[in-house]
């Protein structure tokens, strides 16, 4: 009879094996976007939504109330179509588990996280000044709510920006097979 903890470590196995193989059909998508310029558009789409959600956020109660949802689905909809292929491009890194990345991949992705951890941390600092200030205005509940989900879905999308950042090219070699032929 096998015990709870060797079915737990056989069904993380399993678990690793599976995102592995989702990793390598994914790492086969989109090998013209591998490119340190193309992925600095897709930060580039990526950032202008959520700008277009913290905008939405902070104009709430100054445009007509049909239009906030307007704006929120767009910013939602320009955020995905950048995020989406970014964390397409920037591979492994971005979403793997530790064990399949190298020492480089995972030192990388640690130093990316923390510093995005570090501009969360200033963007709810952000949010808490803003709900304070908002305060006293008679929807300032709403308005200090929809402030910070903006700032949070930012903070959300800021490791696969920062490494869609600095990454940098692809190694060629890596979408050639043996023979010298594009895999």
């Amino acid at each position: 009879m096998t015990t709870i903890r060797g079915r737990l470590a056989a069904f993380w196995e399993r678990q690793l094996d599976k995102a592995e193989e989702q990793e390598a059909k994914r790492a086969l998508k989109l090998p013209t976007w591998r490119t340190q310029q193309r992925r600095r558009q897709l930060v580039r789409v990526t950032f202008a939504g959520d700008l277009v959600l913290i905008g939405a956020a902070a104009t709430i109660s100054f445009v007509p109330i049909w239009l906030f949802p307007v704006l929120w689905v767009v910013g939602f909809v320009v955020i995905g179509a950048g995020f989406v292929p970014q964390r397409i491009v920037t591979g492994k890194m971005s979403d793997s588990f530790s064990r399949v990345l190298d020492e480089r991949e995972r030192e990388w992705r640690h130093r990316t996280t923390f510093l995005a951890y570090q501009v969360m941390v200033y963007l709810m600092l952000i949010a808490l000044f803003y709900g304070l200030a908002m305060m006293r205005q008679p929807d300032g509940a709403v308005r200090g709510v929809t402030m910070l989900a903006a700032l949070l879905v930012t903070g959300s999308t800021l490791p696969s920006m920062i490494l869609g950042w600095t990454l940098p090219d692809d190694d060629p070699e890596d979408w050639l097979d043996g023979q010298g032929e594009p895999a």
